[in-house]
């Protein structure tokens, strides 16, 4: 008997250890290899590297929370900022997340201004907000941390549209050095259809490479719990049907004056719609429709109970909403509430019991599975290596000549989409550039011309 209730007892931990290190536990990306970020600095794009350590720097968990101990920095190069002088800093933060969370079946919780979830790689989500509102005293905006005072926070500008001369190649930016995304973390330069130009200059990536033909990768967790994926899923909820765009439920209205809400509450006047506030500019100038049968749109939290690769047998996920050119498409990520019951928080300590989650050993993406890009080519002066994939591991990445000789190497870092070759000093002609190692390795070939 005694043995027979040893045995239950390490069947029953054995399930709880299998639970614990479900995907909240195992998807983050944990620095093994003391990454540090980096930033550019305004008018040189050669990159700075920074002291602060990248990406996450541990998990433990107890038996309801998942503790993610993160500077909040990157492994992709971030910055300049137009504008904004401020540089990504660490933050040295801990965020507590629940093992299992849970529908709220009362009245949505709202986001906030500030953190409401967390990248995998340990960056901020910001909803769409910026902290500027109109105020009609003044007939003008305010608010936010350049314009003073708040305004009515009746009628709330759209960071992204407002700010997108702001955000740096990756769609980011810092509040007080709490770098952040408001948006699909996936770099302007890899949209359909380009709308900044920052990537011209300071060619930084992205956590993730959009990509049409397959499910999106996991990105983050919201403040309640519930998964962030990219902007594709599966066309039907219980995983078939193929791969298309997650879109968005919201739409612009059909409004020439701001004076009433969608649902038809009449609030504090905002501006006329015109070329200097046009629609888009502020939250409240779309409105949520429903779109029964089709699958494919979201609801009004902007995620869907569905299954995903991650959870197998379903689970409600957000997506990152973007359009048919890959331009981010409001609400973007989370909100404007909450699907779930919002318990998340940022922490200053821990005060349970916890154990600490170490990953197995992560091996290179696997080459076959990955599309490696090299850009322009033929090449001038800089070459670009970009993978379409989420990478999870530092990647050898090689320039060889035509004859197999090694010519230089670089890193593909974990956390980052996007290494680089300077190449004006190399003679016109054939090189090759491998990525990986071994077996495990893919060669592109690439022409210099000067």
């Amino acid at each position: 008997m005694k043995l027979l209730n040893v045995l239950i007892v390490s069947l029953v931990l054995s399930a709880s250890q299998m639970l614990a290190q479900g995907p909240v536990v195992t998807s983050w990306m944990q620095n093994t290899t003391g990454i540090t970020g980096r930033h550019y600095v305004n008018g040189n794009p050669t990159p700075i590297v920074d002291n602060s350590l990248a990406n996450i720097q541990s998990v433990q968990y107890s038996n309801n929370w998942v503790y993610v101990s993160t500077n909040g920095i990157p492994a992709y190069i971030t910055g300049p900022f137009p504008g904004n002088p401020s540089i990504a800093t660490a933050q040295n933060a801990i965020f507590k997340f629940p093992l299992v969370p849970a529908q709220n079946t009362g009245t949505p919780t709202n986001t906030t201004g500030g953190n409401i979830g967390v990248f995998i790689n340990g960056v901020a989500l910001f909803d769409y907000r910026d902290g500027v509102s109109w105020n009609n005293n003044t007939q003008a905006e305010a608010g936010g941390p350049i314009m003073g005072p708040p305004g009515d926070g009746v009628w709330n500008r759209d960071a992204v549209p407002a700010e997108r001369l702001g955000f740096d190649c990756a769609k980011g930016h810092p509040a007080m050095g709490n770098y952040h995304h408001h948006q699909n973390p996936s770099a302007f330069n890899l949209d359909l259809v380009v709308i900044s130009t920052v990537c011209d200059i300071y060619a930084a990536d992205a956590l993730y490479v959009i990509n049409s033909t397959e499910h999106s990768p996991l990105i983050g967790y919201a403040y309640d719990g519930f998964p962030i994926y990219g902007a594709y899923g599966f066309a039907n909820a219980d995983g078939t049907g193929g791969i298309v765009r997650m879109k968005s439920g919201f739409q612009l209205r059909n409004i020439t004056t701001r004076t009433v809400y969608a649902n038809g509450t009449d609030v504090t006047d905002g501006p006329a719609v015109s070329a200097t506030y046009p629609l888009g500019h502020y939250r409240e100038d779309y409105e949520f429709v429903a779109h029964p049968g089709m699958e494919d749109y979201l609801d009004e939290h902007n995620g869907r109970n569905c299954v995903t690769p991650e959870y197998p047998n379903g689970t409600y996920a957000y997506f990152c909403t973007v359009d048919a050119n890959h331009n981010s498409a409001y609400p973007y990520a989370v909100g404007p509430t909450f699907y779930g019951t919002k318990v998340a928080a940022k922490v200053t300590s821990i005060t349970e019991a916890v154990t600490t989650y170490t990953p197995s050993a992560v091996a290179d993406i696997q080459i076959e599975n990955v599309n490696v890009n090299t850009y322009p080519n033929p090449v001038q002066d800089v070459l670009a290596v970009q993978v379409n994939t989420v990478n999870r591991s530092n990647v050898q990445v090689d320039l060889l000549s035509a004859d197999g000789k090694l010519i230089s190497s670089t890193v593909l870092y974990q956390g980052s989409t996007l290494a680089h070759f300077d190449t004006r000093t190399l003679y016109n002609g054939t090189y090759f550039v491998r990525v990986g190692s071994g077996k495990n390795s893919m060669t592109k070939k690439v022409v210099v011309s000067h």
